[in-house]
């Protein structure tokens, strides 16, 4: 018995020390550890990791950047079945503890005595709060003791909802996505409040392992691991055995949804993150920003599709490439075939597809996603072979001539039908710019046929020469210096001579032809070159360039001779569309902007644009209506200094992120508005009489504009314009080179430009310039251009300036002009080049 007491004693006395050795060294712990530890309170204040979206003025999403999926949400928007899913998965008694789970800790801790590893864990919800906040992932003791302190804080700062609405938006759950709602559109492409039962355990599943346990990776297994959880939901009393046995039994559906756009505008996105990652760093992925563009949705869609049916068409009139790759198909069956189609995308709309059948006049095709198609006679009859630029091969007889068994080739959806026709990627490419002229917000951007296949934007990296678009800001500057629509210039030869050379260069009009002296409104609907080089040459290169420099054009790439009148400066379609907006809105400098407003995380507006905008009524300030002012504070002077800092605006795009003015700054007047009224009249009868005929099929009498083709129709553009848009387009070789024998901006350019103001103009009326005091319309002698006497044939109305009326009776053919009336003209090298 005394043993027996003894033993008792020391066994007490063990028990003791051990239990006081324990005490010794947790509270060693505490005192250690305590004061490195962060102050859980900081949650009180947390900022989530949220990236960055992009939006157009109708709020449809447009891109998300930034590496974390995440969109946060209140803790009362979680459907019941995902709250309580997490809980069966995670900790079930989260509203019973105190942040630490005694029984799950012993648990675990009786499996690593017994095991040697942890089965099921001991982390409750607030110690995973802990470790995701503010710890490593690091599995050691120190870590894991940190982790109980910090939790037991936690529960003191916060409540319990609190605790669990930050562990629902913090956790990752694969795939980049991190939160349950990220989750719910990373998985099954909608929002948490849509989720099943057993979606909602399949996304409760991911915690634990987002790897491992990934529908996406590993289906089997996560499954299972779905089916547990909804046993213990079932266990715990959340649902009933109806639902359970019902959620059991679906299969999964899961599969990878990227961010969803709303709109495609990837180009104008790109141009935003860029903006926002230069004003905000690396934070602007993280901070949560939403950017509100200048976009119109609809004319967006127009725009992109506009220019890649542009770009299609003269693809398909050039002839077939042939197919991309050939396949030994033999006798595969259809999902080896789909296997062969892995990682060949999409390309704007151009499907990929591998030809398994071919018929007399119709070819079987099928796409990676498993869908056979027939594309019948209709839609391969136009693939005679590509032979070179201006060489086409014969005709096909029967598909047969075209295309093989096994071949990877393009398809594409007829518009408007059921039928598929065969199609290719173009090697062209082009831009389409469309401008507000009004306040200078971009309503639409298209840079390219597709930004995942090309991200080079040629709306503001592609600098070309523009050809005769140029052409209306030289004639303007005509127009104000005392030029008139009826002044005459002789469209005759001119010959550049250089005596180191044994050959001459003799510019051409398009077709060879003069027509001798010739009126300077017909001059600029023929798109007469002889007229344009006599006409800059009488107005002096240099006081033409401080000119048009007002229009945001950078004189440091206006060349300092005679071909600046041919269109050689090395011009944007983003810069030529400003300029043709500041002529559509009668000369008023506005400044192009593509975005609209910046929200922060918390919703709030931290910057909201506020753009010069054109007065609706006469402006009242006293120099609104002075030509040399470029802004409010700033004057054009023709100097180099001021036109390259209004070009560099122009040329980004990008606006000065400032506190908003109320009233909005009124747009300045730059151009006399009365020669750019007369502008207006001359390029209307570009689309009447001229190279651009064609936009007659919109049926509309309001729309001005001007054709462009560059030597050897390397560039080919439109610009054109009413008062309420203005947009341009450019078509060509990434790498210069000619587009073809055929190919003019009439007929590359012009129809996408239609393509698009179809849809931008439909359901407007027609709106044209007021015209402006200081003007007259007088009849006119068309073969003198001087005021037409009562027994004048033919006479035709003309608009001048009050001081610029020519008088009654007959003049010399050149009114004055200097050395414009020689039949044959030679001029030197430094003229020329």
């Amino acid at each position: 018995m005394i043993r027996f007491v003894r033993l008792l004693r020391f066994l007490s006395w063990t028990c003791g020390l051990v239990v006081f050795s324990a005490g010794i060294l947790l509270t060693s712990f505490y005192l250690l550890l305590t004061p490195s530890l962060p102050d859980a309170e900081q949650l009180k204040n947390v900022k989530l990791q949220i990236p960055l979206r992009v939006f157009s003025a109708d709020e449809k999403l447009i891109a998300e950047f930034g590496e974390k999926r995440r969109t946060p949400v209140k803790i009362e928007d979680v459907p019941p079945n995902l709250l309580n899913a997490f809980l069966a998965a995670e900790d079930s008694r989260f509203f019973e503890h105190f942040g630490i789970d005694l029984k799950g800790l012993l648990r675990a801790t009786v499996q690593l005595a017994t095991t040697g590893s942890i089965q099921s864990g001991g982390s409750t919800i607030t110690m995973q709060v802990a470790k995701n906040f503010f710890l490593s992932h690091e599995k050691t003791f120190a870590r894991k003791f940190n982790e109980i302190l910090l939790a037991l804080q936690i529960e003191q700062e916060l409540s319990k909802q609190e605790i669990f609405e930050l562990y629902l938006n913090k956790i990752y759950l694969g795939n980049r996505a991190y939160g349950i709602e990220a989750a719910a559109n990373t998985y099954y492409g909608k929002s948490i409040s849509q989720l099943t039962l057993a979606e909602s355990a399949m996304i409760a599943g991911l915690p634990k392992a987002p790897s491992r346990y990934n529908p996406l990776a590993n289906e089997p297994r996560a499954m299972s691991r779905r089916d547990w959880i909804l046993g213990r939901m079932l266990e715990l009393g959340y649902i009933t055995p109806a639902q359970h046995q019902e959620a059991v039994a679906q299969p999964s559906v899961a599969r990878y949804h990227g961010p969803n756009p709303g709109l495609e505008a990837p180009y104008i996105a790109e141009m935003a993150r860029q903006e926002l990652v230069q004003r905000f760093g690396e934070g602007a992925y993280e901070d949560g920003y939403r950017v509100y563009l200048t976009l119109e949705s609809n004319l967006q869609q127009a725009a992109q599709q506009a220019l890649r049916t542009g770009l299609l068409e003269y693809s398909e009139r050039h002839g077939y490439y042939g197919p991309e790759q050939h396949f030994k198909i033999n006798e595969l069956p259809p999902v080896e075939i789909q296997k062969l189609l892995r990682g060949t995308p999409t390309v704007g709309n151009l499907i990929p597809a591998i030809v398994t059948q071919v018929n007399q006049q119709s070819v079987k095709v099928l796409t990676g996603r498993g869908e056979a198609q027939t594309i019948p006679w209709e839609g391969l009859k136009w693939a005679r072979p590509h032979l070179g630029t201006n060489r086409l091969g014969a005709s096909p007889k029967t598909a047969s001539d075209i295309l093989k068994a096994g071949d990877l080739v393009r398809i594409r959806q007829k518009e408007g039908s059921d039928h598929w026709e065969l199609s290719q990627i173009p090697r062209t490419q082009g831009a389409l710019v469309a401008i507000s002229p009004d306040n200078g917000a971009v309503i639409a951007l298209a840079g390219g046929f597709d930004f995942y296949y090309s991200k080079f934007n040629r709306a503001i990296q592609a600098a070309r020469q523009p050809g005769s678009s140029f052409k209306p800001f030289l004639y303007l500057s005509g127009l104000e210096m005392g030029m008139t629509p009826a002044t005459l210039i002789n469209d005759a030869p001119v010959v550049f001579a250089d005596n180191q050379l044994d050959s001459s260069w003799r510019p051409q009009n398009s077709g060879g032809q003069f027509k001798g002296p010739t009126r300077l409104r017909q001059a600029l609907y023929e798109s007469r070159n002889l007229v344009s080089i006599r006409l800059l040459r009488s107005l002096g290169i240099q006081p033409v360039i401080d000119y048009v420099s007002r229009f945001g054009f950078s004189p440091n790439n206006m060349p300092r001779d005679l071909s600046l009148a041919l269109g050689s400066a090395s011009l944007t379609p983003f810069e030529l569309a400003t300029a043709y907006a500041i002529l559509a809105n009668g000369g008023h400098r506005i400044s192009p902007h593509f975005i609209q407003r910046i929200d922060n995380s918390a919703g709030e507006t931290i910057y909201k644009a506020a753009p010069p905008t054109v007065c609706a009524e006469p402006c009242e300030t006293s120099d609104q209506s002075d030509p040399t002012m470029a802004d409010g504070n700033e004057t054009v002077d023709g100097s180099d200094e001021a036109a390259e800092e209004s070009h560099e605006v122009a040329q980004s795009g990008l606006p000065a992120i400032a506190a908003p003015a109320e009233p909005l700054p009124i747009a300045p007047q730059i151009a006399d508005p009365r020669a750019v009224y007369i502008m207006h009249s001359m390029l209307r009868d570009v689309i009447t009489k001229g190279t651009g005929r064609r936009a007659l099929a919109l049926n509309r009498s309001d729309l001005a504009g001007k054709t462009g083709t560059t030597n050897e129709q390397i560039d080919t553009w439109f610009a054109g314009f009413n008062p309420d848009i203005a947009a341009t387009v450019w078509i060509g070789f990434d790498q210069p080179q000619t587009l073809g024998r055929n190919e003019f901006g009439a007929s590359t350019a012009l129809p996408v430009w239609i393509d698009f103001m179809k849809t931008a103009l439909k359901g407007k009326p027609e709106r044209f310039l007021p015209q402006p005091p200081g003007l007259v319309t007088v009849k006119i002698d068309p073969i003198t251009g001087q005021r037409a006497s009562a027994n004048t044939e033919d006479a035709i109305f003309e608009i001048f300036r009050v001081e610029d009326v020519p008088p009654e009776g007959a003049a010399s053919p050149d009114q004055g002009i200097p050395g414009a009336g020689e039949a044959s003209e030679y001029l030197t090298p430094e003229e020329i080049f």
